[in-house]
């Protein structure tokens, strides 16, 4: 029985996420879970290797009177998002997750919970374990780097696989079937600027935003949640105006696909506005708190007074960073005309950060059209081109094209209605999954992906809803024991 989740079905499951929880596995530092994962299946005696960029296979035979059936792959990533409230002393590197119960969810406290895609780990681990399900041969797949460059879906290799059916377990809408995914590509942006003396004729203030919800740059990026690096802005370009502020740092946000949370700058202003800026600012505080009432009622625009800073960014430079920062977009950009109520194409202004001479702007773009991600990206690059910014594009990588008539679709939904006597709704996802990447190098391979409900993913408000992993866990059994052959 897991000491983290005690009562909690399915008993296996639990525990694995458990045993998760307590190894470190940030993005692209994944050696630990992995060699984890590799003494399990040695353990159970299960063949498995890794191939050359990090990602593990593990094949377990049929069940009983299963031997005939095709082999199915199920699929998750091991890597996590790793974000936590600025005033939380957790180093991801080393330390584990600490897990409680809290009503009907599982939590961490100020961290990300690591239930994407723990959760589905943990259903991977319990099955191979098990020895009381039905099913057929089953390749487990657990790729790398998911969260912050797909590297291990984009390096699968032909062949690596045997399987023509995937169940990816790493959506977070139980009672939702996904069949289709977005495309995203990255744009960062790289501003020199030189570093000025400090007029000593001013006093020193430091600005945070705080207490937003952040969330998935996919998923959420629909429910109109303050973003730190815009709220940020929108005040330091009126006070530049007004008051003459002068940045001598900035940063905020953190990953590219999650929305910025928390952001601060550090500033003077002439000590015969101080008064009235600090005045300004706190009613910022309240004006910006109404406008977020619904969707992020924590927000806090915190201002206070600080040691005069070292340096300053040069005028030019503040002046042109601050214009680029309100010009760029941030959010929906157009819906789908073909599927009711989906964000086709959306950008996010993830980041700020500041080297000694270099000030680095992290976005994401995504869209289920081609056509629509490029255009968003050209959108982005242009606001920064003008701005005298240097813009760097990653590879990106391909959407997942629904196929409503797929078999796996029906089997799915078929299992879910049997278990549960009720509809699922099947959806494309605005989130990138793997699957596009995955079907790129395996063409006509059935795919599907689902879960259990996982809320506030890529932010310290994380929770994974109990009751669902249940039904995730049922519906998983359920469908192997009815693959179509």
């Amino acid at each position: 029985m897991s000491t983290e989740f005690p009562g909690l079905s399915p008993e296996k499951v639990w525990y694995y996420f458990g045993e998760i929880c307590k190894i470190p596995r940030p993005s692209k530092k994944e050696k630990l879970i992995s060699d984890y994962i590799i003494s399990i299946a040695r353990r159970l005696n299960l063949e498995n290797e890794i191939d050359e960029v990090g990602n593990i296979l593990i094949r377990k035979p049929a069940t009983e009177g299963y031997s005939h059936f095709p082999v199915v792959i199920l699929q998750s990533h091991i890597d996590m998002v790793c974000e936590k409230n600025s005033d939380t002393d957790h180093d991801f590197d080393t330390d584990p997750i600490v897990p409680r119960i809290d009503g009907e969810w599982v939590k961490a406290t100020d961290t990300t919970l690591g239930a994407d895609d723990g959760i589905g780990i943990a259903a991977q681990l319990a099955i191979l374990e098990a020895k009381d399900i039905e099913h057929g041969p089953l390749e487990m797949l657990f790729t790398i780097d998911e969260e912050t460059g797909l590297t291990g879906a984009k390096g699968l290799k032909p062949g690596f696989l045997k399987g023509n059916i995937l169940l990816n377990l790493d959506s977070e809408d139980e009672g939702e079937l996904f069949i289709g995914c977005a495309g995203g590509q990255d744009t960062k942006v790289f501003m020199n600027y030189s570093r000025v003396a400090v007029n000593y004729d001013f006093a020193g203030f430091q600005i945070k935003i705080s207490g937003l919800q952040g969330g998935h740059s996919g998923d959420d990026i629909n429910k109109g949640r303050g973003n730190a690096v815009k709220i940020l802005n929108r005040i330091l370009w009126s006070t530049s105006h007004l008051f003459e502020v002068r940045i001598s740092e900035i940063e905020g946000g953190n990953l590219r696909n999650a929305i910025a949370r928390e952001a601060y700058a550090t500033i003077i202003v002439p000590n015969r506005f101080s008064l009235e800026f600090n005045q300004y600012v706190k009613k910022c505080n309240t004006l910006l708190k109404d406008e977020f009432k619904i969707s992020d009622p924590g927000l806090i625009v915190n201002v206070h007074p600080t040691e005069l800073p070292s340096f300053l960014i040069d005028l030019s430079t503040q002046e042109r960073l601050l214009n680029a920062l309100y010009a760029c977009p941030h959010g929906v950009i157009a819906m789908s005309a073909d599927v009711p109520n989906f964000v086709e194409t959306s950008t996010n202004l993830a980041s700020v950060k500041m080297t000694d001479k270099v000030i680095e702007i992290g976005t994401s773009q995504r869209s289920s059209s081609e056509h629509g991600k490029q255009d968003v990206l050209n959108m982005v690059e242009s606001v920064f081109r003008l701005a005298g910014g240097k813009i760097t594009h990653n590879d990106g990588y391909p959407g997942w094209t629904p196929n409503p008539k797929s078999p796996i679709l029906d089997v799915t939904r078929n299992a879910y209605i049997k278990l549960f006597n009720q509809e699922p709704k099947v959806l494309a996802i605005h989130a990138g999954l793997e699957c596009g990447l995955i079907g790129e190098q395996y063409p006509g391979i059935d795919m599907i992906s689902f879960g259990p409900t996982i809320k506030g993913a890529h932010s310290p408000d994380e929770r994974l809803e109990i009751k669902t992993v249940q039904k995730f866990w049922d519906m998983t059994l359920e469908v192997l024991k009815n693959i179509p052959r």
